[in-house]
Parts: C-alpha cells; structure tokens; sequence
C-alpha cells in the first residue's frame, strides 16, 4: 500500500510531462516483458522469477500515477485459480474486508477496517457459502492483524492491531461476540490517520513459544530521510514485545511497509510481505517477501534491494550500505503485498504443504497495472525460498485495465480451503480443490 502522502519532488519541463503521457498511452498490444510483468502477463500457475540483476536504473521510466478505477464485477467475471481449483463466493456485502484469520475451531475472523468492525464468520454450506455470521466487537480504531494467543493449545485471548495501539480481548472457543472489553496493551507509533497519517496497517504475531509479540508499522512517508525526522521514530520497523505490550525494542528496520507478517511454523523464524517505495518509476524497486532476521536492517530508506541507494538520499550512510539485507523473494513493483499466511491445510495436493501464500492489492505507481493477484511462493517443503514466485488467483482486472477484486487477506480454512478477502468487491473467496484434471 503506498502512501499517498508527503509525495517527494519529481522533476519538471516538457521532457517529463511526454514520457510520462507515452508511458500512459503504452499500447494494450505490447505486455510487459519478464520478469517485470502487467496484469496481462498474469494468470493462474504462471511462474516469475525477479532476480537482482534485473533491477534497471532509477527512473528509467517516468513515475505514473495510475490509480486503479474500481468498477462492479462484470457478469462474466469470475477469480481464476490453477487447474483442479474452484473458486466459491463465501460471504458478501461487508464493509471494507481486510485481514482474516481463523480461529483453532474453524470459525473466520475478518477485520473491516474503516468501519472498526471485527465479524466472525462460522461454517460453510454446501454451495461455498458461510453458514452464518455475527459482530463480534465495534468501535475499534482501523484494526487489521489479529492473532489468538497462545499460539498454541486453547485460545485465551484474541489480540488485534489497531492503527494507534495493540489490544487485546478475552477469549474462548467458540465465542461469537467479545466477552469482554478492549484491554489496550501498547501503544503503537503513528497512529495512521489518527496521529501521523502515512501507513495506517499494523498485524501482529508471536513467537511459536509466545514468549515474543511482533507487531509491523509501516513508514509514515514515501522515502522522506529519518535522520531527525520525528515522524519517523518507530516507524519502518518491525517491534518485539513481551505478550502483555511490555520490553518494546526493534526487532528489525529498514522495512519500509511489512503489511503482513507470519511466523514459519517449523523453523520459527518470522517473514515479512513489505511494500517498498514509489517514485523511481515502473519497475523499481520491487516489492518482496522475505524471512526476517534479528536486528536486521532491509534499506529504507537511504537504500533498496542491497546495496542499491536511493537517489533521493546520494551519499547518505554508507556506513550501512553493505549491511542491507537481500530480501528473499523479490515480487512485481508497486503491486502492494499485504497479508501473508503459510499454507498448514491437508486439502490441497502435498505439494502445496508450508508453502506461502499472499495477496496483492495491486498497483497505483505504474503505467500499466500489476498485482490484483495471489500468488504462492513454493518452499519445496524447506524453510527456504529460492526466489520465485507463481500467480496462484488472479482475474480481477478486465480486459480495458478496469480494476473489479482487490485481494487484501489470506488465511487457511478449517477444512484446508483457501480463503480470501476483497476490499474492491468486498467479500470473501474461498478457494477449494477438486482434483487433477479439473478445470477452474
């Protein structure tokens, strides 16, 4: 999600208004190439594969701003997923559907952001539909991650992550509605759109041991310098406290915006889904997905991808410049990916087991879009990436470039199903498979 405030300086004259009008009027018969591909070389088991060496220069590209048209799903459109998959409408008409993540008993818990709302979502009918829904807490401040705590055995508690703060409510299996207040535990940097505007998402998760919370906040500019800056102060990062909100320190920085953030479920190390900056033009740098590492430093915002600096920060800190860590799987830029989950189901071939599944909102800072998917990252049944990448559903932008589905949310059924949020439709899809040879 790129932020849309404090927009740096871009250089003027004739020269820069032509490139960028040619870069918009781009013909609809010439898709981009790989590995830096348009929704138009996007489709269900497509691979891609961004290594660093493909990076082009800064500002190759003059900068769009090509904001997506939302428009009503068209009749005939439909998510498309690989061979063997079908694609079912869960639930409908909500609010601004977010985050999602499903409870130990199965029950699906979705924030809507701009309304403050958590719905809880329980079974599924036999057409793919939820059985039912309710409310289960109002009056919250853009909440989006939510975790249950501990990670492990018996809930006890459902934590959320508002834009200003990290709370917490009492929590039992099977609970349909809050049973208690909001227990406010830490206070959060920025406060989004409350206090500081710039990123407002922050999710949460723990430790497999839960003696550690992980919490992400997003920068509160595009790429503005942090030396002294107080707006920045905590931001970029992604924090460490103990469960009860208390002991916060920098787990790791430099992330410009981790939207989403997981916990492997063997190895124990935390991974990030970051959305990096805008304004260097169409194919840099690109957004990623990444392991995260201690005290790890990722570049923003004097620098990106390694050692690559930033030309808006020339000369700033070299001092750090071979400390940048490499991200491990670099994904198309500007498609904003937001939450990330490992896929833990049995319904899904085996192939499928560990590996990672995110959603990407989709692009504004390209001439031509990108992102509008969900994509998998294969971990060939290791804790490791090898750096590729594959569209897993995709289809939300029609054939004019008109934006219908924004994927914000993926999270793991009970039954193994793949389910998804859509802020643009404003639904939930849920992914089942049927078996080889089918068609989507």
């Amino acid at each position: 999600m790129a932020t849309r405030t404090e927009r740096p300086s871009r250089p003027g004259g004739w020269a820069w208004a032509l490139a960028l009008a040619l870069t918009l009027a781009r013909p609809a018969s010439a898709p981009a190439a790989e590995p830096f591909v348009d929704f138009r070389g996007e489709g269900p088991a497509t691979m891609h594969h961004v290594r660093v060496v493909d990076l082009p220069a800064p500002n190759v590209t003059a900068s769009a701003d090509n904001s997506p048209h939302i428009v009503s799903r068209p009749k005939d459109a439909w998510p498309q997923a690989p061979a063997g998959f079908r694609v079912q409408l869960y639930a409908q008409g909500m609010t601004n559907p977010r985050f999602i993540r499903v409870a130990p008993n199965g029950d699906v818990f979705v924030t809507e952001s701009k309304a403050g709302t958590i719905q809880v979502f329980r079974g599924v009918r036999p057409d793919g539909r939820a059985a039912s829904s309710t409310t289960f807490a109002t009056g919250l401040r853009r909440p989006f991650g939510l975790a249950f705590f501990p990670p492990t055995g018996e809930p006890q508690w459902l934590y959320v992550a508002n834009t200003d703060s990290v709370a917490r409510f009492v929590y039992r299996t099977g609970d349909l509605r809050a049973r208690s207040p909001e227990q406010t535990l830490a206070p959060l940097p920025g406060g989004g759109f409350l206090r500081g505007g710039g990123h407002w998402t922050r999710d949460v998760a723990f430790s497999l041991d839960g003696q550690k919370m992980f919490v992400s906040v997003g920068s509160r500019s595009n790429n503005d310098d942090t030396d002294g800056n107080r707006g920045e102060e905590g931001r970029a990062d992604i924090l460490e406290f103990k469960p009860d909100g208390s002991d916060q320190r920098v787990y790791a920085w430099g992330l410009r915006n981790a939207v989403g953030i997981a916990v492997h479920p063997v190895s124990g190390e935390l991974w990030a889904s970051v959305n990096e900056r805008d304004d260097l033009g169409d194919n840099l740098p690109p957004d990623y997905i990444t392991r995260v590492q201690p005290g790890g430093f990722y570049g923003w915002p004097w620098f990106y991808i390694g050692d690559h600096q930033d030309p808006r920060h020339k000369g700033k800190h070299q001092e750090l410049r071979e400390k940048v860590i490499v991200p491990d799987v670099l994904l198309q830029p500007h498609a904003a990916s937001l939450q990330m989950t490992f896929y833990d189901g049995k319904q899904f071939p085996e192939a499928y087991r560990g590996d990672i599944f995110a959603a990407n909102h989709g692009s504004w800072n390209r001439s031509v879009r990108t992102g509008y998917v969900v994509v998998r990252v294969p971990l060939h049944g290791t804790p490791r990436a090898s750096g590729e990448y594959e569209d897993f559903l995709t289809g939300f932008v029609t054939r004019s470039g008109d934006v219908w589905g924004r994927p914000v949310g993926v999270a793991v059924a009970g039954d193994g199903a793949l389910l998804v949020t859509d802020d643009a439709s404003n639904c939930i899809w849920r992914v089942v498979y049927e078996g080889a040879g089918k068609a989507p």
